[in-house]
């Protein structure tokens, strides 16, 4: 139960032997440490990835550099994240959900601190920050995908209109080739068939 705070060796995530999820927890605000409403868990989805959620709704998922911060185990009965770093006895490093539904992993040298990761860094870390065939550019912006191009209905979000963009031409069962993207997350997989051995 780990409160607000993961700490070296401690797990989030889904113990299959108890059937218990352990998440992180924010206070209410600053000075008061009841629980508030962001949450920071682990969806134990075929690809596992972190997710803050607002009241119950998602309100960010994890990236590329979060993975390189936690060791990730996925097994029949554990599908758990813990920190990746090695403790000595002149620093002390801590991964704390802030009230405000941040996640920041902090490094506690004598009187200083040194902030490691901060997570959302900007609006592409928003969940489901665009629509359909769209990615988010180091401009935050929603831009379509090769192949596609802005067109259709728009799709009404609770807080924006995301433009959706579509195919330019027909899809080919013939083509053999698929457009590599780098440094991009991997969509949902809660109802994906997901093959690990790929590259």
């Amino acid at each position: 139960y780990p409160t607000d705070i993961l700490l070296p060796g401690m797990k989030l995530g889904w113990d299959g032997t108890k059937n218990l999820n352990k998440t992180l927890i924010s206070w209410a605000s600053l000075t008061d440490p009841s629980s508030g409403n962001f949450e920071f868990k682990i969806e134990k989805w075929k690809v596992s990835h972190g997710l803050i959620t607002d009241t119950g709704k998602p309100k960010s998922r994890t990236g590329p550099s979060y993975s390189n911060i936690v060791n990730i185990t996925e097994t029949e009965t554990e599908i758990s994240h813990s920190l990746n770093i090695i403790t000595n006895g002149s620093s002390i490093s801590v991964l704390r959900l802030w009230y405000i539904g941040t996640l920041q992993l902090s490094e506690y040298v004598g009187e200083e601190i040194h902030t490691l990761f901060y997570f959302p860094k900007d609006t592409c870390d928003s969940y489901n920050a665009c629509g359909d065939n769209t990615y988010c550019n180091t401009s935050s912006n929603c831009v379509c995908i090769a192949g596609f191009q802005p067109g259709g209905q728009y799709a009404r979000g609770l807080t924006k209109s995301k433009p959706r963009c579509v195919r330019k031409s027909q899809l080919s069962c013939h083509e053999r080739e698929f457009k590599k993207m780098r440094n991009m997350k991997l969509p949902d997989t809660e109802y994906a068939i997901v093959d690990t051995n790929v590259g």
